[in-house]
């Protein structure tokens, strides 16, 4: 059998590397994966033209690369909204398609938790960075969920683009058009990985919104995780079993 092929986007936070490192170790060889850093920091500044487009061309470009003309894809957070838009754009090169806590997810049918929500999103414009990234944090998570602490040490030089990034990604959502008939007429697996500890205002209202959304939804649920200790890092070996399940079934349907 040959490997599945997987192309793999992480958040706005983590790169790709240290984001998915433990989980592609558990998936072992019979996975060829890509863990693809996004497209948002391969400048020192967010490019000026950027949208979740640019992240969907990455994304095939690096497929193109590797001649693959299918492939399964899976994206976490940010790269969980890039993998919706890529699936409403270009179904014809998925096999399948696993969020793992998309950080947006169109902007239909909102709940007016959800609503008030964002608007609390927007009034993080313009902090300071050392109270940017804890109030975006804090916003995701249930009010008891606790939160990892820093790492010890000087934050990584990595760390430095990641509130323009952020900043990106919160202004696309507001412009981005996805298209709900494009997900509804994606008719391959989808998977939906949620931490019963992230915010239900978000990711809860994420869920039931793509579940009413795309014909064959599954959602699975980590009851003690949350958007920043998730499940493909705390527990590698379950999320890695659910994705090769996904996989095959997805496989074996096309």
């Amino acid at each position: 059998m040959d490997p599945y092929r997987v192309i793999l986007l992480p958040g706005s936070v983590l790169p790709a590397g240290p984001a998915y490192g433990r989980l592609l170790e558990v998936l072992g060889p019979a996975v060829d994966a890509v863990a693809k850093d996004l497209e948002l920091y391969a400048t020192d500044t967010p490019p000026p033209d950027w949208s979740l487009d640019t992240e969907v061309d990455g994304v095939l470009r690096e497929a193109d690369l590797r001649g693959w003309d299918t492939f399964h894809l899976l994206g976490y957070s940010g790269g969980g909204a890039a993998a919706l838009a890529l699936a409403a754009r270009h179904p014809e090169r998925l096999r399948s398609l696993a969020l793992l806590e998309p950080a947006w997810a169109g902007n239909w049918d909102w709940s007016p938790a959800h609503t008030r929500l964002w608007q609390r999103y927007g009034d993080l414009d313009g902090l300071p960075p050392d109270q940017f990234l804890p109030a975006f944090t804090r916003l995701q998570v249930k009010t008891d969920a606790v939160l990892p602490p820093p790492p010890p040490g000087p934050p990584p030089p990595w760390m430095a683009k990641r509130p323009a990034g952020i900043t990106a990604f919160l202004r696309a959502f507001n412009t981005y058009g996805l298209a709900r008939e494009g997900l509804a007429a994606f008719t391959k697996p989808v998977l939906f990985v949620l931490g019963g500890m992230s915010s239900p205002d978000e990711q809860g209202d994420n869920a039931a919104r793509l579940s009413r959304v795309f014909p064959d939804f599954r959602l699975e649920v980590f009851p003690e995780r949350h958007h920043f200790d998730p499940p493909h890092r705390a527990e590698p070996e379950r999320v890695a079993t659910l994705l090769r399940e996904h996989w095959a079934r997805a496989d074996a349907a096309s």
